[in-house]
């Protein structure tokens, strides 16, 4: 039973509160204004959109839920789009997340018409040339009924829209009468269980087992449920001593937004898998599309560095050229400088031309449309790198603290998951908090939350475990490791039920995050 409190002015709206039985603090007094059923760290997508998730379900409407983030993110908030600029931060997100999205209420805020599906993905080994054509169209002959539009594969959009999207979205549950106060520009100092002030037999609320997040402000927040999503170096982990195991690969993503030839259709994925690392291009619109070169730092430095011409030129030459010619290209780029030692797009241009020789006019029209389209232009200011890390916490929950996203795992983003397995948490804990509000459970109990680890951690393991063996299989050109690779894709190739099996698990339409029964 929890104990009443004393206080005069306390004692009333306490008592509604022991009546309707209800495990939140809505109709507590203002003073425990700084008591919150939920405390989320990490204003990002997962944070943000776990904050909509949960204001969005009327059964939880009346807990007390506090966003921090350290960012200023008001210019995230009244972010607009402008044509013909896209930031360099985007995700592939597939249809399942954009129908959680749908369901939360958050696309009707997100820039739709910066939000481009695409149906079609071209993916190849760059030792062998051996491939997976993967077209959803022939997701139609197995009777998959896609709720989004029909038969996309994933949806390129930026970070920020999302982001946006779902802080406008805090703003309309606000209005419609849920509890949440978005706390920004603070960070954290501490995070505690203080064992001071405990309350007697029969005089008080017990909040001694509760989190206290100390900000730098010198405000003192109190969480019923403490949920760590603050990315891959998580204090909400650390407080929770809960470990994080993995190792960092020897290898760094380059991204940028390319502008690409006018006169070629954008509507496919590329990927080409070189053995210092995969290249993926992602159509943004019809002349745009955001480019994912995982490599080693070395050769990320200098792409980062090179003059644009150059930049441009080496990301055709990557879906162009054999391994041996991008190695020589490499070599002509001086480390310190980052000028070259020759002509890099005569170099190219004329190593093409030897390519079509020998190609009648037929043959160089079949061997250009299954390449993408050449690179022009590389946004300004568009170029950056980050390393690429494997990361797992050895449990997702404690007594009061949950984890999703980054603070819970990380992976290598050439299947482009990571961000759809965080929104997969999402999504299970605010189901599991939702339960367990209705049978009147407490949400921050050790005995509810374990249910969303035993759901969440097998599959994220799953997704993690394939990413790695992927990375190390195609990140060598060994001969018989390359001939085995090239038999297995083009056998994949030749099966059309394997390849909807592969897209229906990509597009994260056969499993939503929701609970086996």
């Amino acid at each position: 039973m929890l104990r009443t409190i004393q206080s005069r002015h306390l004692i009333r709206p306490f008592a509604k509160y022991a009546i309707n039985k209800q495990r939140h603090l809505a109709t507590v007094a203002q003073d425990l204004e700084n008591a919150y059923d939920v405390v989320i760290m990490g204003g990002g997508v997962a944070g943000a959109t776990l904050a909509c998730s949960l204001a969005s379900r009327p059964s939880l409407r009346q807990h007390r839920i506090a966003l921090v983030e350290a960012m200023d993110l008001t210019n995230v908030k009244q972010w607009e789009p402008t044509p013909d600029n896209y930031s360099n931060r985007v995700v592939s997100l597939t249809p399942g997340s954009m129908g959680f999205f749908s369901k939360i209420g958050l696309t009707k805020h997100m820039a739709m018409d910066r939000t481009n599906g695409y149906r079609d993905m071209q993916v190849w080994d760059g030792v062998t040339d051996a491939r997976i054509h993967l077209d959803s169209a022939l997701l139609k002959s197995y009777n998959v009924n896609n709720a989004m539009e029909e038969n996309t594969i994933a949806y390129i959009v930026e970070n920020v829209n999302v982001q946006s999207a779902a802080l406008k979205r805090l703003d309309e549950c606000r209005a419609e009468g849920s509890h949440i106060d978005f706390i920004q520009k603070v960070k954290v100092a501490e995070i505690e269980r203080s064992l001071e002030n405990k309350p007697q037999e029969g005089e008080g609320l017990d909040l001694q087992d509760w989190p206290t997040v100390h900000l730098d402000n010198g405000r003192k927040l109190k969480a019923r449920l403490l949920i760590g999503a603050d990315g891959i170096n998580s204090p909400v982990r650390s407080f929770a001593h809960i470990d994080s195991l993995g190792w960092d690969y020897d290898a760094h993503g380059v991204v940028a937004t390319l502008k690409l030839d006018p006169e070629r259709p954008n509507n496919t994925a590329w990927q080409r898998f070189l053995p210092t690392g995969p290249i993926a291009m992602l159509p943004l619109n019809d002349e745009y599309a955001s480019m994912v070169w995982s490599t080693k730092p070395a050769i990320a430095k200098a792409l980062k560095n090179v003059s644009p011409k150059d930049f441009c030129n080496l990301v055709n030459a990557a879906y162009r050229m054999s391994n041996v010619d991008l190695d020589y290209l490499y070599k002509q780029i001086d480390p310190t400088t980052f000028e070259s030692k020759c002509d890099i797009q005569e170099d190219y241009l004329w190593r093409e031309s030897v390519a079509k020789k020998s190609l009648n006019d037929q043959q160089v029209l079949d061997r250009e449309y299954s390449l993408p389209p050449q690179v022009i232009d590389v946004q300004d200011k568009s170029r950056a790198s980050f390393p690429f890390r494997l990361r797992n916490s050895e449990r997702y929950v404690a007594d009061r603290v949950a984890l999703v996203g980054d603070a819970a795992h990380a992976t290598h983003p050439l299947a482009g998951q990571g961000l759809n397995q965080g929104l997969l948490d999402v999504e299970c804990l605010s189901q599991l908090l939702e339960r367990g509000t209705i049978e009147g459970q407490d949400i921050g109990s050790i005995h509810l939350l374990r249910q969303y680890a035993s759901e969440r951690y097998l599959r994220n393991i799953m997704m993690i475990s394939s990413c790695d063996k992927l990375h190390r299989l195609f990140s060598t050109d060994a001969a018989p490791v390359t001939w085995i690779r090239s038999i297995g894709l083009n056998a994949v190739d030749n099966l059309d039920f394997v390849k909807a099996e592969i897209m229906k698990y990509a597009m994260g339409i056969e499993y939503t995050g929701e609970f086996r029964h």
